[in-house]
């Protein structure tokens, strides 16, 4: 028998072999008798499978769920637009994965189709205020902080936010500590503090 890391051995069963195509052998060979197969196969149970099927279905149950926020999944008109386009998008993706038929593409595609499909199931638009004399949902603000910058925001749903791009979510704590107040309110901002300056 040979046993080293680039092969495995694994006993063979005659009766499974047709006479036809081997020779007979004595008692004493068929004893001794092994087939060395390559590493990158492995048993389960009694049938053998490549180790990258092994893997591929392994990755399947490891690869977790994207985590879903427990907040109201409260969106813009234009927040609800970017969920399904996203949705689209993933459904695509999934189809794809599909007719490649590669398992890893199939689980990371499917995890987003998921979470896509329960984002816009309970996504609740909500209307773009009128009144600005306090901050709501939806409304931009423009804070000062301590060190002297200027910056606006506009709240909106945790799916769409980008504070890069001006916006944040409205359970990050900026937001939070900002609904409710108005013009020369002061807010906790980051570390220091900021006052609020303009609602539109």
């Amino acid at each position: 028998m040979v046993e080293d890391e680039e092969t495995a051995t694994v006993l063979y069963i005659a009766s499974n072999i047709s006479a036809r195509h081997c020779l007979p052998l004595r008692p004493e060979q068929e004893r001794n008798r092994t087939t060395i197969v390559p590493k990158s196969w492995k048993l389960n149970g009694s049938r053998l499978m490549s180790r990258a099927f092994v893997k591929d279905a392994d990755y399947l149950e490891q690869l977790p769920e994207r985590p879903v926020s427990e907040h109201p999944n409260d969106v813009t008109e234009a927040g609800l637009a970017q969920i399904e386009q996203a949705l689209a998008a993933a459904s695509e993706a999934y189809a794809a994965a599909q007719a490649s038929t590669d398992r890893a593409a199939i689980a990371a595609a499917g995890r987003d189709l998921r979470y896509w499909s329960g984002r816009r199931a309970t996504a609740r638009v909500v209307p773009a205020p009128t009144d600005h004399s306090e901050v709501r949902f939806g409304t931009s603000v423009t804070i000062v902080r301590d060190d002297g910058r200027e910056q606006t925001f506009r709240i909106v749903g945790e799916d769409e936010a980008d504070p890069s791009q001006g916006s944040i979510s409205h359970v990050s704590p900026l937001a939070r500590s900002m609904f409710g107040k108005r013009v020369g309110d002061v807010v906790h901002a980051g570390a220091g503090e900021a006052g609020i300056i303009r609602i539109q």
